[in-house]
């Protein structure tokens, strides 16, 4: 197959397309700036997701497209906001997908996103899923919960912390859990979709097979480091919200209170996806010991 990514070039899409390219794909990635990379099989576009006038022409011969583009925290200043990344992107891929005359596009949206969303992340999630689920393409959606990998930020960056001091704080209990997933595991999903036509039109939520308080899976980091547990003092959320509200604007600051509201929410899943895709995924300790201990 010719497949077009856009997000191609990000974490996900560095498993992604190693994934489609071992598979013998051939891939056009669209890009801000045009790469100097040579690598076989895949072509560079430049362009900007939400302008598909600019990079429509390139998606005429594709067989598929795959939009992977997406924020975790917003930067208004500088354009970079949830409405504009995920709404407006969404809808200029699904428009250029269309005009292109092809027809299966997969989507990357969020495990949590709904309709009723506290979060502004999930929200626009959610609305980009409405764009692509009134679109008349051959579509999946994949939901994916916290995705681990070599190059991940939110396992490194607690990694980097243990390195600094073995002092995890946590917000509130800590007994919220999460279901991470490898991105390799991710990838071969929607590899596997693009073979499988019975997975069009259908919503998967991706999660790994352990599920994790975040007490345990701050333990688990480092145990990966060879390191012994972390003391986790708990911060109050009576106190911590209107210090995150007021400081979420710096980027030097670690939280949002969107990415708050997420955590407390819990990020697993039932694991339904394996019935489809029919893989056992890599368990979250055996994925983080591979890149940690480097």
């Amino acid at each position: 197959m010719k497949i077009f990514i856009a997000g191609g070039t990000g974490f996900v899409g560095g498993h992604l397309t190693a994934e489609l390219l071992k598979r013998g794909h051939e891939l056009v990635l669209l890009s801000h700036a045009r790469s100097g990379s040579t690598a076989a099989g895949v072509t560079f576009v430049k362009g900007d997701v939400v302008d598909p006038a600019v990079y429509g022409a390139a998606m005429k011969g594709c067989d598929a497209a795959i939009n992977l583009v997406g924020i975790i925290r917003e930067f208004p200043a500088k354009g970079v906001t949830f409405e504009r990344l995920h709404v407006e992107a969404t809808a200029g891929m699904v428009q250029a997908t269309q005009h292109a005359g092809v027809l299966r596009y997969l989507q990357m949206s969020a495990l949590g996103t709904r309709l009723d969303a506290v979060s502004g992340y999930h929200r626009t999630k959610w609305r980009g899923e409405e764009i692509v689920r009134g679109s008349g393409l051959a579509w999946t959606i994949f939901r994916p919960s916290l995705i681990f990998g070599p190059r991940d930020a939110f396992v490194n960056m607690l990694a980097d912390n243990l390195r600094l001091a073995p002092v995890m704080p946590t917000m509130g209990d800590g007994t919220y859990r999460l279901q991470p997933i490898h991105g390799s595991d991710v990838a071969r999903c929607y590899a596997d979709a693009l073979e499988k036509p019975e997975t069009a039109g259908q919503t998967f939520e991706l999660c790994g097979e352990d599920r994790l308080t975040y007490r345990e899976l701050l333990d688990a980091i480092a145990e990966a480091m060879g390191k012994g547990h972390p003391w986790k003092p708990s911060l109050p959320l009576s106190l911590m919200k209107p210090v995150i509200k007021a400081l979420q604007g710096f980027k030097a600051f670690p939280i949002t209170m969107d990415q708050l509201q997420m955590l407390l929410e819990e990020n697993i899943c039932d694991g339904c996806w394996r019935k489809a895709f029919e893989f056992e995924p890599i368990r979250f300790r055996d994925g983080i010991r591979e890149y940690l201990q480097r």
